[in-house]
């Protein structure tokens, strides 16, 4: 609904079809949304001529879906919600398969559209703290915050780190490159096997240093927040969401809020950055480029999830 609404609004874009395979969500689409073939399975979008598909799935079946639409060839420009896979191996496929049929491809880690997060990027490419030694980052969250042991509810959106700790992942990806994952510990707290909380260390090749903490059963985290705090030669910077503060040693400090970065769009539905993320996406289509986060770019971050994996099951 959120993209679909947004879409709706982008000049220049139709939105055409709609799948779903629940009745009664097909059947208030049908009222939502006038003039729209509303259909109940993807290969049904095959004769519609459509020039772009955004998978807005849970994310166990992104790879199926995604895997559809290239295959039966419904459209050649595919945007997918994050995570891209629920694993590498099957992200890998979906790269391969988006460089066979072309097309533009691309991953929607709504974060890099924030306005605080893209000023860090800024002023990190503008060395304003140095040669960057070590960060910490964290992804909090509250649903599942004194939920009772046995509860199911946390399988069905695959884990901690791709429902949330995956945009950290991208984050730190954008900003500082290729991490290798040196240790790990996952922590079952709602359920035996489930994915609750992760604490992870990771070292870049040039002697870098960082660390994520991720959890959805933190107290007081209403709404998900991400947030970095890095420190380089010349000082530090900490950035979440809504804040960015650059604290140098010869004394100088800024802080921007978002009302500081200009973060204002035509159409806010859900956050801003969703305009941003889908008026690029669009824009990317029409002129035949390559959009960033691609399919590509952002199966690095299911390998990350998997070798954090592999590396708490070895640590154990």
């Amino acid at each position: 609904l959120l993209h679909a609404s947004v879409l709706n609004v982008l000049p220049n874009v139709e939105l055409t079809a709609l799948c779903d395979k629940s009745f009664l969500i097909r059947k208030f689409l049908k009222k939502v949304f006038h003039e729209v073939h509303v259909v109940d399975d993807v290969e049904k979008l095959c004769d519609l001529d459509l020039d772009a598909v955004y998978v807005t799935t849970p994310i166990p079946s992104h790879f199926p879906v995604a895997r559809t639409v290239y295959l039966s060839k419904v459209a050649r420009n595919l945007f997918v919600e994050k995570t891209l896979a629920s694993s590498y191996d099957e992200a890998k496929e979906l790269c391969e398969l988006a460089r066979r049929f072309g097309g533009v491809n691309m991953v929607g880690y709504t974060r890099r559209f924030a306005v605080t997060f893209n000023k860090a990027k800024d002023l990190l490419d503008q060395d304003a703290v140095g040669p960057v030694a070590s960060f910490k980052a964290y992804a909090y969250l509250s649903d599942f915050f004194e939920t009772k042991k046995g509860s199911r509810a946390p399988a069905s959106r695959g884990g901690v780190l791709r429902d949330l700790g995956c945009y950290a992942i991208d984050l730190a990806s954008w900003f500082f490159g290729d991490l290798r994952v040196e240790s790990a510990k996952l922590t079952s707290l709602v359920a035996r096997g489930s994915e609750d909380s992760v604490h992870f260390r990771v070292r870049k090749s040039d002697g870098l240093e960082g660390e994520f903490d991720v959890s959805w059963c933190m107290k007081n985290y209403r709404m998900p927040d991400v947030g970095f705090s890095i420190s380089g030669s010349k000082g530090i910077m900490k950035v979440n969401d809504d804040k960015l503060e650059l604290k140098l040693k010869n004394g100088k400090s800024s802080t921007w809020y978002r009302h500081d970065l200009h973060d204002i769009v035509p159409f806010w539905l859900g956050a801003p950055e969703y305009f941003r993320e889908d008026e690029y996406f669009v824009k990317s289509v029409k002129e035949n480029n390559n959009a960033e986060p691609s399919f590509f770019t952002a199966s690095k971050v299911d390998q990350t999830i998997d070798r954090v994996k592999d590396r708490a099951d070895e640590d154990e």
